[in-house]
């Protein structure tokens, strides 16, 4: 049985969860390109990070202290 690959947005939450700390696009940038993302240029990659987090603070595994900041933190 082949196990599906996680999405994006799973491999970050997982990094995310493991790691701790904040969380800004350029930290989930990096962690993104570990799990296997290759983004066409930096501004996809760019936009991808910034697109996971803002579903991961949806999703309410990640806040938002400071809303003049895009800086997260794990809940």
């Amino acid at each position: 049985m082949t196990e599906k690959p996680l999405t994006h947005k799973q491999a970050l939450a997982a990094v995310i969860q493991a790691l701790g700390g904040t969380w800004d696009t350029e930290r989930a940038v990096l962690a993104l390109r570990v799990a296997g993302y290759r983004p066409a240029d930096d501004e996809a990659a760019g936009k991808e990070a910034r697109r996971n987090l803002r579903e991961l603070a949806q999703d309410g595994v990640i806040v938002r202290p400071d809303p003049d900041q895009a800086v997260y933190r794990p809940v």
